[in-house]
């Protein structure tokens, strides 16, 4: 396989292949409506993006309402990052931007107890959620500085179907061969967005496909910590990135503009707010209303791919991906059958 060619990010300068991360995690998937407990929500005193017991709202409305606003602006924000990897290194992407979402966090983290998140329960597994985020977010970003922003999120929406196949393999869990088809038919809408014939065949979708399997398994991490707070999983994965942004900040240093300093800054913000957002609507409605308004994504993702960078999407990439989210929406309602049941 050869190195993949960068397409083109922030117009009128450099294109660098490098990584950078957001706050939280860009992408959401239906997975994320399963967890008691999404590793990068802020924290109002109850679990962040659960399942649809939690929707325990009876406003669909705004319930769906809000799960747009919040998309829109995860996708905003990737947009964002897109742009900034185009001059700035990963270094001074991490530094920035989690100096700034820290900032955010501190009523929060005050409010909770710095010694409560330190003292942080099942410090082993915390330690492999941060690597698999950090894992995450850096395949993200060093893929999406060379592939549409859209081809990428498509690889990262087979996140739910890692998860289910994971958890039936890794962990054990009693998985039905209704089960089992629906995630062999996510496998092939991976393997038809991937386009396997020559150069299609590229480094940049191995990347995406691994950042899609560490987002997968920070999921299943993030499962088992149910007893720790929304704020302490944010906050340990907020410091590994400042921390490990710090370190490699001073390689490559370039000054940033005043309106790229905003924006660097704001990388971190927007995708807590979106966290908000989203979080908000799944306590207005059930996840079965608003969920699969998660995948509109796509569609922000190929408008903003195409307004801001020029890519258009190929046909391969627009079929995969519906059947991606296709495969990934009949396990969801699997999953919410098999709970109505227990």
């Amino acid at each position: 396989m050869s190195a993949p060619s960068p397409t083109p990010a922030k117009p009128g300068s450099a294109q660098s292949p490098q990584t950078g991360e957001a706050v939280s995690e860009p992408r959401i998937g239906l997975e994320a409506a399963d967890a008691s407990h999404s590793g990068d929500t802020l924290g109002t005193g109850d679990p962040g993006m659960a399942g649809a017991e939690t929707g325990s709202g009876n406003r669909p409305g705004l319930g769906i309402a809000m799960m747009l606003i919040g998309i829109l602006l995860f996708v905003t924000n990737d947009v964002m990052g897109k742009w900034l990897m185009s001059t700035y290194t990963v270094g001074q992407v991490l530094l920035l931007r989690s100096f700034a979402a820290l900032l955010m966090l501190s009523p929060f983290i005050w409010r909770e107890g710095v010694m409560t998140i330190i003292r942080a329960p099942q410090p082993g597994l915390q330690l492999l959620r941060v690597i698999f985020s950090t894992l995450e977010v850096a395949a993200f970003y060093w893929a999406v500085s060379y592939l549409p922003l859209a081809d990428v999120m498509t690889f990262y929406m087979a996140g739910p179907i890692f998860v289910a196949a994971l958890g039936g393999v890794v962990l054990g869990e009693h998985l039905s061969r209704r089960r089992w088809g629906m995630i062999l038919f996510g496998f092939a809408g991976v393997v038809i967005a991937m386009r396997p014939t020559g150069a299609a065949f590229s480094m940049a979708s191995l990347i995406a496909i691994f950042g899609s399997l560490c987002f997968a398994a920070l999921m299943l991490t993030t499962r088992n910590l149910r007893k720790t707070s929304d704020v302490s999983l944010v906050a340990w994965q907020t410091v590994a990135a400042l921390v490990f942004g710090a370190v490699l900040a001073p390689i490559g240093w370039v000054t940033p503009s005043t309106a790229d300093f905003i924006l660097l800054s704001l990388l971190g913000i927007v995708a807590a707010l979106a966290h908000i957002c989203v979080n908000r609507s799944l306590k207005l409605a059930p996840a079965t209303v608003v969920v699969p308004y998660q995948y509109t994504q796509i569609a922000w993702a190929m408008l903003f791919g195409y307004l801001v960078f020029g890519d258009i999407p190929e046909s391969g990439m627009i079929v995969g991906s519906i059947v991606i989210i296709i495969a990934g929406f009949l396990i969801f309602l699997d999953e919410q059958r098999t709970k109505t049941r227990g």
